[in-house]
């Protein structure tokens, strides 16, 4: 299995997906057709044009799901790349059109996954700890399972300085682990999630990464760490 989750797409001052050039270079190789599942947002016409044209360097034809038989692009796509915006829009579509599973199975057969945001979110086993607001009702919060812990893209630490009397991230997530006993990693702005089968590593700007287990402070981790030990879970 092969993936890139990426907290965010885009960052202050760089284009679509630059931040992240190096990565894309490293994990589109070999890669000649994409699949992208625009659904996170309203415009899919609009939406693939803009990864259409960040992709072009690499060499890579991008199709948009919405444009042709999905099946037939995902069974001729080395990658698939799932777009961010709205995380419930992203999975009810993804129900709606019966994707899950054959996007499953493209990647369990090695076609990369990419996943932005929303994207990322999906690639986890549930999406209970998106940030999103839920704008529509998927018929399921259960989402991909390419990973067997759950992530929190765009993570922003606590300002000890700021009046906002709302709850913060991080409360939030301890939140969640009082009902759900699964790790959640979450990613800051600019860092990425590599695996290559039983490998996954941490990319991406120095800020790294905070984990949040059950019964543990938080631990702090930065780019090149060795996250294997999550997979543990996953059966074999």
């Amino acid at each position: 299995m092969r993936l890139l989750l990426l907290s965010n797409s885009t960052a202050p001052g760089r284009g679509y997906l630059e931040h992240a050039t190096d990565a894309l270079g490293e994990v589109l190789q070999d890669v000649r057709r994409l699949v992208f599942v625009p659904f996170a947002l309203a415009d899919h016409d609009g939406y693939t044009a803009t990864v259409a044209k960040a992709l072009a360097p690499f060499g890579v034809e991008v199709a948009g799901a919405h444009q042709d038989d999905p099946i037939r692009l995902l069974n001729s796509a080395q990658a698939v790349f799932t777009g961010g915006g709205n995380t419930f829009r992203l999975l009810r579509e993804l129900y709606r059109r019966e994707l899950l599973a054959p996007i499953r199975d493209r990647v369990a057969h090695g076609t990369v996954y990419i996943g932005s945001s929303a994207g990322t979110n999906v690639a986890c086993p549930t999406i209970r700890t998106t940030n999103d607001m839920p704008i529509v009702q998927p018929p399921a919060f259960d989402a991909a399972g390419f990973v067997p812990f759950q992530i929190n893209p765009h993570y922003l630490d606590p300002d000890p300085g700021s009046t906002h009397m709302g709850e913060t991230r991080e409360e939030r997530i301890e939140q969640f682990l009082e009902e759900n006993d699964v790790p959640v990693l979450g990613l800051r702005e600019g860092t990425w999630l590599r695996r290559e089968d039983r490998s996954l590593t941490l990319g991406g700007d120095e800020s790294g990464a905070r984990l949040f287990r059950r019964g543990s402070e938080p631990a702090e981790l930065r780019p090149g760490a060795d996250l294997g030990d999550l997979l543990a879970s996953e059966i074999a």
